[in-house]
């Protein structure tokens, strides 16, 4: 099994895909290296979320991930 990365909005056109399926478990430090450089540059800005099996986590680099699980990286959220 595996786990999916799913890129979002600005970050999937940055990534040049939807999704990457690595091998789990994944914590914070294995997505920045599974992501790439420009995705993890923005990963680290405290205004992109990230959500593990359904839930934003409070704390992104506290980030465990296990097979079957699907982290999707969440950019900023505009409004008007």
């Amino acid at each position: 099994m595996a786990v999916g990365i799913l890129f979002l909005g600005p970050l999937r056109d940055i990534a040049g895909k939807t999704m990457l399926e690595v091998d789990g478990p994944l914590d914070w430090h294995g997505l920045l290296a599974a992501v790439g450089p420009r995705v993890a540059e923005q990963l680290r800005e405290e205004r992109v979320n990230v959500a593990c099996a359904g839930l934003v986590l409070q704390d992104k680099q506290s980030l465990m991930a296990k097979d079957g699980d699907e982290v999707a990286l969440l950019p900023p959220v505009s409004g008007g």
